[in-house]
């Protein structure tokens, strides 16, 4: 028998990068302080100094907004964008499949289509499924997008045809899109302190921030959001399907605001894991951003930190510890 001295240098490695080893590497080390409290402690004093005497107006682009409810801080992002959504017929391919009709599953797809039955029209002349087919075909053009979206969505086999609800944005104009997000003081029963939305115009897209100087302004910040939404608006959230949407329907209820949420929604963190939950470690948004994309974050303030650092905003007057989350949300 003879000893495996490769595997022994990359059990060596392996664990040197785990803190919690006899001898961790350098790079464990600085892994272990990043995600410790002392160091976004030592971070938060950093920033404080850094920004001593600093507004919000010399660090970005700021301007004092007023609605109903009274004064907003809205701070604004532009950049270029080349977005283009190619036209892919989709209600054709709506016609396609035929599942979309009740009591039709894969089984009974793969039997029609073998008799012949291709489309959902061809199922006019079905002897079982012709009614539900002639009410299809005969709404499909006047469907509007959210009722497209609403079937898709609410089809019981529409974790097998994910991608459908993503080809089906070529039905509706770019600039519908609403990409949102929030920051907030705590997971339930607490203000938003931060609304951000971007939308595309033209060649350009446009991220709008509504900060929350102070508590009172809560009802300013919501109100400043609902301001761009329309009937023809779409969410586009990661995970704001299950923590954003219902967290902000949750604050107007708080503030007595009305205002419609129930839009057509795109989760994207629904397709991540669609795509990559079987090559990547987790499907958390940072883990793509970096793992896709190449994009690593610096400075970045995770959300158990949040309210500690809007806190301590609040009592020393002092922009520091809010602009990481401000850089995080945008």
């Amino acid at each position: 028998m003879t000893y495996d001295y490769e595997f022994e240098d990359y059990l060596r490695k392996a664990l040197s990068n785990s803190i919690s080893s006899s001898n961790p590497s350098e790079n464990a080390k600085q892994k272990a302080r990043r995600h410790s409290s002392s160091y976004f402690e030592d971070l938060k004093q950093r920033l404080l100094a850094k920004y001593e005497d600093k507004s919000l107006n010399d660090v970005m682009n700021c301007k004092i907004c007023s609605n109903s409810y009274g004064e907003v801080l809205k701070i604004t992002k532009k950049e270029k964008v080349n977005f283009n959504i190619k036209d892919n017929d989709f209600k054709n391919q709506m016609n396609n499949n035929l599942k979309l009709l009740p009591k039709i599953g894969v089984k009974t797809e793969i039997n029609l289509k073998n008799k012949g039955y291709d489309t959902i029209e061809s199922l006019k002349n079905h002897d079982k499924y012709s009614n539900d087919a002639s009410r299809f075909i005969d709404n499909i053009d006047e469907m509007s997008f959210q009722e497209i979206v609403n079937i898709l969505d609410g089809n019981k086999y529409s974790k097998k045809c994910r991608d459908n609800l993503l080809k089906c944005i070529s039905l509706t104009d770019p600039e519908n899109f609403k990409f949102m997000d929030i920051e907030t003081k705590g997971l339930s029963n607490v203000p938003i302190i931060l609304i951000g939305v971007a939308e595309i115009k033209g060649d350009d897209i446009i991220a709008s921030q509504y900060f929350l100087r102070d508590y009172a302004e809560e009802p300013n910040i919501i109100e400043a959001y609902l301001s761009h939404l329309d009937e023809d608006s779409v969410h586009v959230t990661f995970n704001g399907k299950s923590f954003d949407v219902p967290f902000i329907k949750n604050r107007c209820r708080y503030n007595r605001i009305d205002g419609n949420l129930d839009l057509p929604h795109l989760d994207l963190m629904y397709f991540a894991k669609n795509l990559w939950k079987d090559t990547l470690p987790n499907c958390q948004l940072q883990t793509i951003e970096k793992e896709i994309f190449g994009i690593e974050r610096e400075e970045d303030v995770p959300g158990q930190y949040i309210p500690g650092y809007y806190d301590t905003y609040l009592s020393q007057n002092n922009i520091g510890p809010v602009v990481p989350i401000i850089e995080h949300n945008a």
